[in-house]
C-alpha cells in the first residue's frame, strides 16, 4: 500500500514571510493521520498547498502519487476537503448548494447526501443565511463526503459543532475510514486527535517538530498540574516535571511520566487545593522549543 499524502521539503513563504518549511510527511494509504498545532503554524498553509490552492515556493508534494500542482483537477475529484471556515452563497438552500457541489463529479450523489444529512440531523430545505454556525459547518461536512472521496481533508472540524455533534461527526468519519477513505486530520484540540488518530505530526512555526503514533504519545501524554499548600515551598522537584512554576504558595507544572508516582508525590505535600488536567497545545509546545529552536 502506497502513501496517500506525500511531501518532500515542501516550503511555501508569502513574500518574505514564513508559511511552512521543509515540511516532510507521508501519510499511508488508510490511516487517520492527526496534524496539530496552535493557530498560525502553518497547518492550513500546508493543506492549501497540497490541495494545489496555493502555490509552493519550493519541495514537493503528492496525492496518491500525484502532483499537488500538475494533477491538481485530477486529486479534487478524489479528495472531500472541509476549511476551518466554511462560505457559502447565502440565498441559497442547503439542498440546492450540494446538489450543484454534486454535478462536478462524474456519479449520482442523491441518495448519499440524504444518508450524511440525516445522519448530522441537517434540514436541507433550509437557507444558507438561516443557518447558525454549527449548521454551515454540517453543509461544509456534507459537501466535502457526497462524493464518498479516498482521501478526506479536515481543517478544524469541529469548531460550531456542539458536543453531541461532534460525536456524531467521529462516528461518521471513523466509518468513512472503515470503508476505505484516508483522513488527514488538522486540529489544535489534542483531545481530539488523540481520539481518532493513529498517528500525529505536530507543527509548530511551519516546521514539524515531532511524528509519532498515538500510542506513543498515550504512554508519554503530558498532564497539566497546579496546586497550592498552606506555606511557601522550597523549590519543587519529580522526574518528568518541566516547565515548573512557582509564586508564594502556588505552584504548576507539565507532567509526563507515571500518573502513579505523581499522585504520589502530591500526596506528601500539604495541600489546600490541587488540579490535574490536559494541557493546551501551546503549553505542550513550549516543551518543544527552547531559546527559539526546536528541540530534537
Amino acid at each position: 500500500m502506497g502513501y496517500a499524502i506525500e511531501t518532500k521539503k515542501l516550503t511555501k513563504y508569502y513574500g518574505k514571510s514564513r508559511g511552512i518549511i521543509d515540511v516532510d510527511l507521508a501519510v499511508e494509504e488508510g490511516e487517520i493521520f492527526g496534524f496539530i498545532g496552535p493557530n498560525g503554524a502553518g497547518k492550513s498553509t500546508t493543506i492549501r498547498t497540497l490541495l494545489g490552492l496555493i502555490r509552493k515556493t519550493s519541495g514537493s508534494g503528492s496525492i496518491f502519487g500525484m502532483d499537488c500542482e500538475k494533477d491538481k483537477v485530477k486529486i479534487l475529484s478524489e479528495v472531500g476537503y472541509l476549511p476551518g471556515e466554511v462560505f457559502y452563497y447565502d440565498k441559497m438552500r442547503a439542498i440546492d448548494l450540494l446538489k450543484y457541489s454534486a454535478s462536478f463529479y462524474k456519479k449520482d450523489c442523491t441518495k448519499r447526501i440524504q444518508e450524511l444529512s440525516d445522519a448530522l440531523a441537517l434540514d436541507l430545505n433550509k437557507k444558507i443565511e438561516d443557518m447558525s454556525l454549527g449548521n454551515k459547518k454540517k453543509v461544509g461536512i456534507v459537501q466535502g463526503l457526497l462524493h464518498s472521496p479516498r482521501l478526506i481533508i479536515l481543517d478544524e472540524p469541529t469548531s460550531g459543532l456542539d458536543p453531541l455533534m461532534q460525536r456524531t461527526f467521529f462516528d461518521l468519519i471513523q466509518r468513512e475510514n472503515e470503508r476505505g477513505a484516508t483522513v488527514l486530520f488538522s486540529s489544535h484540540i489534542l483531545g481530539e486527535v488523540q481520539r481518532i488518530c493513529d498517528r500525529v505530526a505536530i507543527i509548530k512555526e511551519g516546521k514539524i517538530v515531532d511524528l509519532r503514533s498515538i500510542g506513543e504519545m498515550r504512554k508519554s501524554a503530558y498532564k497539566k498540574v497546579s496546586f497550592s499548600t498552606e506555606q511557601p515551598m522550597k523549590e519543587f522537584a519529580l522526574d518528568g516535571a518541566m516547565q515548573i512554576q512557582q509564586d508564594d504558595t502556588q505552584t504548576s507544572f507539565l507532567y509526563s511520566g507515571d500518573i502513579n508516582a505523581l499522585m504520589g508525590k502530591l500526596a506528601s505535600l500539604p495541600l489546600i487545593n490541587a488540579d490535574v488536567s490536559e494541557p493546551e497545545l501551546e503549553e505542550i509546545f513550549l516543551h518543544y522549543y527552547e531559546d527559539g529552536e526546536a528541540k530534537a
